[in-house]
């Protein structure tokens, strides 16, 4: 440790940190605008100018390394001087657009202008005028008010893995952009607008909406993939008008993916906002009376076991409880939130988490993946896996279709069922790499339980990972990587039992309920069952329902929310629901009193008071402690059960994958725009 004396004040700090994080650990604020903690040091900005002792002239504080004994000063008439120089030198070409600039009021240039920078510029002469990039359609460009700091270009190379950006020509002709303008390809690319410290990139989607002081910000977490990531909803006037990231260092850092960040607009089209009923063989819209009135004529007196209810991949952990205690006062215990037919054995918590957790990715030596594209599944985990691998040797050997870009180094060890079996057995070449790993983890796409054989696919998964130091006492190496946010909370709470799904549509119950599963295809369902759907987005389940019960989106509720490694967390209320569309529970408990079978709830305090009485793990909000595997008898599949054929990814884009972003004018562009590279790439 180096001890250093900024200001007067004297801290320690790691040999080898810069002026600037000595500066940080004193409490002393530092103007920037290239550096950035997440990225490598570039030190072309200079606006970190400082004053060490002994120096002859201010030194940049973000490139310069502490010794032991160094003293700085932030606040001098010299440090003064350069500051108001280096931010005259920005100005000069800088545009005076600020009135019509969508970074206005959140600009790190026009804050520091104010707090470090000079009254009057010296310069007369005409800016310099550069030709605006064009970046796809999620980020809109005006590259005249670029200063040229590079956090763009360090962050697609360094973060996301997609070397697209970079500088052209030199001094004041040097330009920022793709080289050959085309789309960027980068399903983190929305965070280049966080990172932009002027308004060179902003949000495209977002452009002329509003000002940051006329929104309300309400804390939220992103359900459209299963990492859990931290945000923030921007509303005003009951309506979504941007999602941003929070800090989480455990689970996001600062990421958020592009479809949780763009696909909001889906949130205003092709929604469910009154019930409906289905009379003479056409839906025809309906009171919440007259709706619960058809449910209790239908269900009052059938028998329970003939009574089924379905989870969708959003529904939030509160709405599956009370589905759940529903059907189990009217007799049924016909559950199943696999509604993608994955074969996910729910015996034991750790068969189907990821128990190495995202920020225990750092810790690993070694990767094997098996049927997942974490790129498209999981983003800003992948980013996790990306960051592990450049920080040194991290073997990284894939068992999946050939040919994808995970963003890092990794080697294809082959497609399906035969490799998986060398790999259990102990005779294929990857295994010597995993046993001689200390910490060597296992990431299993939930999609490739989807199989027939898919018991089989994750015992035989499951055995891998025992044969291969996977699985220790202060280590637990074994890792399912669901899709969705609300996946792992329904399988926490038992959402599974008795019939399971594939029986259930073909006639297995009189009555189905299906909860948050829109897109889910009922057309194999028999005429004779009455359906009733429950969501919030009027896709493939309403067009066959006899009751459409309208529910709330994940920023209409307040909600609880546990992501792929089973960190419970909260969701708060942004926006209303629309016009009579009521929060789930609510729903599911009003129902239940008009089926003369009233919940003993009537709050959600109450509801969560039963939640963590039933459930423990629910009482450990935000907190996850790290799991180590104690027993390692695997799941109930037969591994002898398991076929040679090839693994496959999930069908479709990665922008349209769920009702909410299918329903998303912004992501239906960016499937148009990248659906085609797409094609001729596959040819």
């Amino acid at each position: 440790m180096a001890k250093v004396t900024v200001d007067g004040i004297e801290v320690e700090v790691p040999n080898g940190a810069s002026v600037l994080q000595a500066c940080e650990a004193a409490g002393v604020e530092i103007p920037r605008f290239c550096y950035h903690e997440r990225l490598s040091v570039a030190g072309n900005c200079r606006m970190c100018l400082v004053e060490v002792e002994k120096a002859p002239k201010p030194v940049a504080s973000c490139a310069f390394p502490v010794a032991d004994g160094m003293k700085v000063f932030t606040d001098t008439e010299m440090v003064r001087r350069a500051r108001r120089g280096v931010m005259e030198f920005l100005l000069i070409n800088h545009p005076l657009d600020c009135p019509i600039c969508d970074q206005g009021g959140e600009c790190d240039l026009q804050d520091q202008a104010m707090a470090y920078g000079g009254d009057k510029s010296r310069y007369r002469e005409e800016k310099r005028v550069v030709k605006d990039k064009y970046m796809g359609p999620l980020v809109k460009t005006i590259m005249t008010r670029c200063i040229q700091c590079t956090r763009c270009i360090r962050f697609t190379t360094e973060v996301a893995g997609t070397a697209e950006l970079g500088a052209t020509n030199r001094g004041e002709h040097m330009e920022v952009g793709t080289y050959v303008e085309k789309a960027l390809t980068s399903e983190l690319s929305g965070n280049l607008i966080d990172i932009c410290p002027v308004g060179a990139l902003t949000s495209r989607p977002y452009a002329f909406v509003s000002r940051p002081w006329e929104l309300r910000k309400t804390d939220s977490i992103d359900v459209l993939d299963a990492t859990g990531t931290n945000t923030r909803i921007d509303t005003r006037s009951g309506e979504v008008l941007r999602i941003l990231p929070r800090i989480n260092e455990d689970v996001n850092e600062e990421w958020l993916a592009d479809r949780g960040r763009f696909a909001f607009d889906g949130l205003k089209r092709k929604r469910l906002d009154r019930p409906w009923l289905r009379q003479g063989g056409k839906l025809v819209p309906a009171t919440w009376a007259e709706a619960f009135a058809a449910i209790a004529a239908k269900l009052k007196g059938m028998p329970g076991g003939r009574i089924g209810a379905l989870a969708g991949d959003l529904v939030d952990v509160e709405s599956a409880l009370a589905l759940k205690d529903l059907l189990a006062a009217l007799g049924s215990d016909n559950l199943d939130c696999r509604t993608d037919g994955a074969a996910i054995d729910t015996s034991r918590r750790d068969f189907y988490t990821f128990n190495t957790s995202i920020a225990g990715i750092e810790d690993a030596d070694a990767l094997l993946i098996i049927g997942s594209n974490p790129r498209t599944e999981a983003p800003v985990l992948n980013a996790r896996i990306r960051k592990r691998s450049v920080a040194g040797t991290f073997p990284v050997g894939v068992v999946g279709p050939r040919g994808m870009d995970l963003t890092y180094a990794q080697d294809w060890l082959g497609e399906g069922g035969a490799t998986l079996k060398a790999l259990a057995d102990g005779t294929h070449r990857f295994c010597a790499t995993l046993r001689a790993a200390k910490k060597p983890m296992l990431i299993l796409g939930r999609h490739a339980l989807t199989r027939a054989d898919g018991a089989a696919l994750l015992a035989v998964a499951w055995q891998i990972a025992a044969a291969n130091n996977m699985l220790q006492a202060e280590w637990h190496g074994f890792n399912l990587l669901h899709r969705f946010g609300g996946q792992h909370g329904a399988l926490d709470v038992g959402f599974v039992s008795g019939q399971p799904m594939a029986k259930m549509l073909s006639g297995g119950v009189d009555a189905l309920w299906v909860l948050g599963a829109d897109g889910l295809d009922l057309a194999a369902v028999p005429a004779s069952t009455f359906v009733v759907v429950q969501g919030h987005h009027g896709e493939a389940a309403a067009a066959r329902a006899d009751v459409i019960l309208p529910g709330a989106a994940y920023t209409e509720k307040d909600a609880a929310w546990v992501n792929t490694e089973g960190r419970v967390q909260l969701g708060y209320q942004a926006v209303p629901p629309p016009g009579e569309a009521r929060e789930d529970w609510k729903v599911v408990r009003a129902a239940s009193a008009a089926l003369g079978k009233p919940l003993p709830y009537d709050t959600l305090e109450a509801l969560r008071a039963k939640l963590v009485a039933g459930y423990p793990v629910f009482a450990q909000g935000d907190t996850l402690p790290r799991f180590v595997c104690t027993d390692t008898a695997g799941p109930a599949g037969d591994a002898a059960a398991l076929r040679d054929d090839a693994l496959l990814l999930p069908p479709g884009n990665y922008w349209q994958q769920d009702p909410i972003s299918r329903a998303s004018e912004t992501m239906a562009e960016c499937a148009r725009t990248y659906a085609a590279p797409a094609a001729l790439a596959a040819e």
